[in-house]
């Protein structure tokens, strides 16, 4: 653990301080203007390696509309945010998180009015 700041020190730390929280900021700045790899065009091969997935499988998934692909001829191309995006799609809810779902439902769901 650090030793205490005294008063004395206290302009001197802020001021280091803040020169990290710059190189911080400069950083994601940096890593965010390299961020269109996210929206690399895969070819088949490569988009069956990012899903650890055979080749067969992804071309399977393809013809059953299961998967977002884009078409040029006769090649298949994948987004790598859109396979990205389709993965979290199929993300399954916790036991906890179906019970407050259920919770949240009962106490605010919609009370209509029954009309006989």
């Amino acid at each position: 653990m650090k030793d205490t700041l005294t008063f004395d020190q206290l302009p001197e730390a802020v001021t280091k301080m803040q020169e990290k929280l710059d190189n911080i900021e400069q950083l994601l700045i940096s890593r965010q203007e390299q961020s269109p790899e996210q929206e690399e065009l895969m070819p088949i091969t490569k988009a069956a390696e990012f899903l650890d997935l055979a080749v067969p499988t992804v071309y399977s998934k393809v013809c059953r509309k299961e998967i977002p692909v884009n078409k040029r001829g006769k090649r298949l191309y994948f987004y790598r945010s859109e396979l990205t995006e389709w993965i979290k799609s199929g993300r399954k809810k916790t036991a906890d998180e179906i019970r407050e779902d259920a919770l949240q439902h009962l106490t605010t769901g919609s009370k209509k009015s029954k009309s006989f």
